[in-house]
């Protein structure tokens, strides 16, 4: 991103942002309003979504306008936070976040916020520049990420983790003094909320330059009181090279969270029990498969890890070599293992009543079956005799 003068920024933002495409037009706001924040960095940064978040900070009665706006136009007003005045709008595929200003006047509320990337308004006054009351738009042109101050992170601790999450997601870097205000705090993440820590990990696992940013935090000593770092499989960068698009999405963030935390830490954070049980099962396996595994453990396997295989190939790319070109075919009996016979056929046939002895004849026939050997009605009835 080269230069720009606040005319030029406003003139590339507007152009980016579309509002004719927005579900309410800038005039439905009143005076004194502007966008802030996500939306307005993005679109200088030409990153925009078909759907971008649009953070709105209004003079006054913030929910009380986000409320009004939902009835008129059939839309959807959750509260945010009654004490500061901040609600969401939700219209269709649209979330339009809605908060009083903070402060005499907008540079005021810009300067109480945590990056000066952050700290950048487009007011919603037809012909008004940028307003950049911090030197945002010199540090989006530096691409780095700098604090406002030592006491806008501490107002909310989160804006540390924040800090390497934003500096991984845009590529950009941490200047070095906002760095050791990091560092130096670190120690006070704990006191937010579990799960909106967790959720600041999740989306600092699923971006392009999750490693990275994950390995920073480490660093600065914000993952300390939950990492517990695996000693099997891949160490470092994820190499995520063979794997589509849509198998990424699932495997990356956990294959990330489970190189770091498992299924305790991951219950401290509030993190649903599916998702300590799949960092458990990984992690499981990737430690085991630092030795040969037998045939009921290789099945065993493919059971517990049919839907998430791909995470176990980014972790133990090695000890996994085609194993993923396997997986996509839907009828592997091994990486897809199903019971040739169901139980209730093996009861007519065979009469067996149900128990552990059916559990135990349909194990040894997915068994065989995943393995190619023969597995019909013949062969049950040799393994109940046996």
């Amino acid at each position: 991103m080269h230069a720009l003068s606040a005319t030029q920024a406003a003139e590339q933002a507007w152009g980016a942002l579309q509002p004719e495409r927005w579900p309410l037009a800038p005039g439905c706001f009143p005076p004194g309003s502007a966008l802030v924040g996500g939306a307005v960095r993005d679109a200088l940064l030409q990153r925009l979504g078909p759907y971008p978040d649009l953070d709105l900070v209004v003079p006054q009665g913030a929910i009380k306008l986000c409320q009004r706006l939902a009835k008129k136009h059939r839309g959807t007003a959750v509260v945010l936070d009654s004490e500061r005045d901040m609600a969401r709008l939700v219209l269709g595929p649209w979330s339009l976040d809605l908060a009083a200003q903070e402060g005499p006047d907008l540079s005021s509320d810009l300067q109480r916020r945590d990056y000066s990337i952050n700290a950048l308004a487009l007011p919603l006054s037809p012909g008004a520049g940028l307003l950049d009351p911090t030197g945002g738009l010199s540090d989006l042109t530096k691409r780095q990420l700098r604090a406002l101050s030592e006491a806008n992170l501490l107002a909310d601790p989160l804006r540390l983790l924040r800090g390497p999450r934003l500096a991984a997601e845009l590529n950009f870097t941490l200047e070095s003094h906002t760095a050791a205000l990091i560092g130096r705090h670190g120690s006070a993440l704990p006191q937010v909320a579990a799960e909106r820590v967790l959720a600041e990990l999740e989306k600092l696992a699923s971006c392009s330059g999750g490693d990275a940013g994950l390995q920073q935090a480490s660093d600065l000593g914000l993952l300390q009181p939950w990492q517990r770092p695996l000693t099997a499989g891949k160490q470092g960068p994820v190499e995520v090279a063979g794997l589509s698009a849509e198998e990424l999405h699932q495997a990356l963030p956990l294959a990330r969270l489970a190189q770091r935390f498992d299924g305790a830490a991951l219950s401290q954070l509030k993190a649903s029990r599916k998702w300590q049980q799949r960092c458990d099962v990984l992690r499981h396996w990737v430690e085991q498969l630092g030795q040969p595994l037998g045939e009921a453990a290789m099945l065993q396997l493919c059971r517990e890890l049919e839907e998430d295989l791909p995470a176990l190939v980014l972790l133990q790319p090695n000890a996994t070599d085609g194993w993923l070109q396997r997986w996509r075919d839907r009828t592997d009996p091994l990486f897809h293992p199903r019971s040739p016979i169901d139980g209730r056929t093996l009861q007519r046939e065979l009469g067996l009543t149900p128990g552990p002895q059916l559990g135990k004849l349909i194990e040894r026939l997915m068994l065989e079956r995943a393995f190619g050997r023969p597995h019909c009605i013949k062969t049950a009835k040799g393994l109940c005799r046996d």
